[in-house]
């Protein structure tokens, strides 16, 4: 780790309260899970949550807010290849689903 990484290291405080800010997300979702939101809404909301608890964790457990930005966006963009590329795949799996195979 380079001089200038060490400096922006923040403390375990920091880390614990990170750390409850995702059982409280945690936390929601389950709630939610037993309010009667319709299927979409839920997934959709769900789906938001679960994007930010995996952002919150590659930024600060994983330490990619403290490396070169090149890195982050590498991440990003083989997110963005992998459901390009999962996209190409679905219409398949309907067309199977529809013709009877599972």
């Amino acid at each position: 780790m380079t001089e200038m990484g060490a400096t922006h290291s923040p403390g375990m405080k920091f880390y614990v309260v990170v750390w409850i800010g995702l059982l409280c997300i945690a936390g929601v979702e389950v709630i939610m899970t037993y309010q009667g939101f319709s299927t979409r809404v839920l997934l959709a909301v769900l789906l938001i949550l679960a994007f930010i608890e995996a952002a919150i964790g590659l930024l600060y457990f994983m330490h990619m807010k403290y490396d070169r930005p090149i890195l982050l966006w590498s991440f990003v963009l083989s997110i963005v290849f992998v459901l390009l590329m999962m996209n190409q795949i679905w219409p398949d799996a309907y067309r199977m689903a529809s013709i009877g195979h599972h």
